[in-house]
């Protein structure tokens, strides 16, 4: 590269800059005006924008801005809106018990619809977008087979007050004892109750095996799940005689279960949603496929819990 003087090039009569390089001048050809011009008032702008608006990160905020605007105040804004829009259907179910709205289509049908705007936010994590759950971790809800009932009023106690809690006392709670790991019954007799469940729930034929499986089962299992495996809504026993399983039917999967219980937990609602809320979740959950009708209440209201 050589330096040279600044010159004019014939050929455009613009001056040079004075570098060339292999024979090849720059030239110092001006920005066009309308160019320039852009480029100030976006200058200009730019700091109209910094005193007007939040620009600078301080700490733990931002510069305000002689407007005092901000996103999150607007947010504030719209959801107030939002609220005041939705407020006579929300009150409308607050003064509504949560077993009289089936009565109301309208509103159950505003129910269901909040409550699915909740449950996306809190609830598909576990039960998945559809309430389908997942195998082995988290019942579905979507069917027809509940541990403590499926009705509205149980759905919504169960939503308000979870699932093995330890530090709430109104908590669901049912706890299947660990044959297996405390010795209460041995690999074999083991064997043989998962022969007896297996014949209930028609996946296998009977054998000896489940003989001896059902005097095992009657002696250490029907308190809990009935004599002949139907379940036991009162203390949370899911049902034994049909194909719908949490955990697994297959002998593998009952065995670990047998063995040493899952005793799965879920959260509750109660002090992290409003009762508003609560209700409509319930009725979203209730409307998923699996909602029962009013049956028989059972101890201390019932729940979604899922199966064996």
């Amino acid at each position: 590269m050589a330096d040279l003087k600044q010159r004019i090039d014939e050929a455009t009569g613009t001056s040079t800059v004075g570098h060339e390089w292999d024979g090849i001048e720059e030239l110092d050809t001006p920005m066009p005006r309308w160019w320039l011009w852009t480029f100030y008032a976006t200058i200009v702008w730019g700091l109209a924008y910094v005193v007007l608006y939040p620009a600078w990160p301080m700490v733990d905020s931002a510069t305000k801005g002689v407007l005092g605007w901000s996103s999150r105040g607007d947010l504030a804004k719209e959801m107030a809106a939002d609220a005041k829009r939705r407020a006579p259907t929300v009150n409308a179910i607050a003064a509504t018990a949560i077993t009289d709205l089936p009565a109301k289509p309208e509103l159950m049908q505003a129910a269901v619809q909040g409550g699915g705007a909740a449950f996306r936010v809190h609830c598909v994590q576990c039960h998945g977008a559809g309430g389908a759950g997942v195998k082995n971790l988290y019942p579905s809800l979507t069917d027809d087979d509940w541990l403590w009932g499926g009705d509205l009023a149980t759905i919504e106690y169960t939503v308000t007050h979870g699932i093995r809690n330890p530090d709430h006392k109104a908590t669901r709670t049912s706890l299947m004892p660990a044959f297996g790991r405390d010795g209460i019954l041995d690999a074999a007799q083991i064997g043989d109750v998962v022969s007896f469940v297996r014949t209930i729930s028609r996946q296998e034929k009977v054998s000896a095996s489940s003989s001896r499986g059902a005097t095992l089962f009657a002696d250490n299992c029907a308190v809990c799940h009935g004599a002949g495996g139907e379940g036991g809504r009162q203390v949370g026993a899911p049902k034994l005689t049909d194909a719908i399983w949490l955990y697994g039917g297959d002998r593998d999967s009952l065995t670990a279960t047998i063995t040493q219980p899952r005793n799965g937990v879920m959260p509750r609602w109660g002090g992290r949603l409003d009762p508003v809320t609560i209700k409509m979740l319930s009725a979203y959950v209730y409307a998923l496929g699996g909602g029962e009708k009013g049956l028989a209440p059972v101890a201390e209201g019932a729940g979604a819990d899922g199966q064996p």
